[in-house]
């Protein structure tokens, strides 16, 4: 730890863990780590731009520049941040925030549900690489009267153009009066385009309605259409933990085959995703899911 830096106590609490008081008493207990050590002197100082810090498992967001908004995207809207079409795009819901935010991850202009609105590139590349495997939940509206069979395909996978995906769960959540369509969740960490669209059209039963209701820890709840807000301080919490569970797993795996994860165009971080639309001559957008 840096001897010229804030005392943990306060940079604490100037992050919105607790009061002095309350954040002196995690201290004293043992309850929080400094770069992955226990620290119990009050003294103790860090630098909040280079040490880690966690507090009961939960790692602290000290930058308070960082924005996570989450997004209830509408039907009709592309996610990216600017469309040359004119059609309708992101920006209209990041006018109140300062800060220039970005879209992780992507879902097409029909489908609806929830979107994670960061500057937090970090975080966003580990949302958003394959690799990491952060799952989503999606409820889907589809034509026709599906059975346990078919979504037992979709547990069993099914070969796409680009390859083989199942889904980590699929259930079916209750069928139409006349068996003309079928509402059912299915749960996946794909980051394909379009992937659920295309795994209910390859077994038979077009997607009529599709809405994210989850995406890692993160819950959609009762956000409306077009509503934005910013995460609370446990979803936050909550978020930042999968994360650091996500990227040590990661780790792990890339000893156990002595490499690195390929960095991907899927994988890019917020800023990067907007440089490449940016340079592309007639963006669509070419919204996922």
């Amino acid at each position: 730890m840096d001897t010229s830096g804030v005392r943990l106590q306060k940079a604490l609490a100037n992050a919105g863990v607790a009061s002095r008081r309350v954040c002196e008493n995690l201290i004293t207990e043992g309850r929080v780590e400094v770069n992955g050590k226990v620290v119990t002197e009050l003294g103790s100082r860090v630098d909040p731009e280079r040490d880690k810090v966690v507090v009961d498992g939960t790692p602290v967001q000290f930058d308070q520049t960082k924005r996570y908004v989450l997004l209830n995207k509408p039907v009709g809207v592309v996610s990216t941040m600017r469309d040359e079409e004119g059609r309708p795009d992101l920006q209209q819901f990041t006018r109140e925030f300062r800060e220039r935010i970005y879209n992780v991850g992507r879902l097409d202009s029909d489908s609806s549900g929830l979107l994670i609105l960061t500057n937090d590139g970090d975080l966003a590349h580990i949302l958003s690489h394959p690799s990491y495997e952060v799952t989503k939940t999606y409820v889907v509206m589809v034509k026709g009267k599906l059975a346990p069979g078919d979504i037992k395909q979709l547990l069993d996978g099914v070969k796409l153009e680009d390859g083989f995906i199942k889904a980590d769960s699929a259930h079916i959540i209750q069928r139409g009066s006349s068996n003309r369509e079928t509402l059912a969740e299915v749960t996946l960490h794909s980051g394909k385009n379009r992937i659920v669209r295309r795994m209910f059209d390859h077994i038979g039963f077009p997607v009529q309605e599709l809405v994210r209701r989850s995406f890692g820890t993160l819950q959609l709840g009762t956000l409306l259409a077009g509503e934005t807000r910013e995460l609370t301080p446990d979803e936050l919490g909550r978020l930042l933990r999968m994360a650091r569970k996500a990227e040590a797993t990661q780790a792990y795996k890339r000893n156990q085959r002595g490499g690195t994860p390929r960095r991907d165009a899927r994988a890019s971080t917020p800023r990067d995703s907007q440089q490449r639309n940016d340079r592309r001559p007639n963006n669509q957008g070419k919204p996922r899911r």
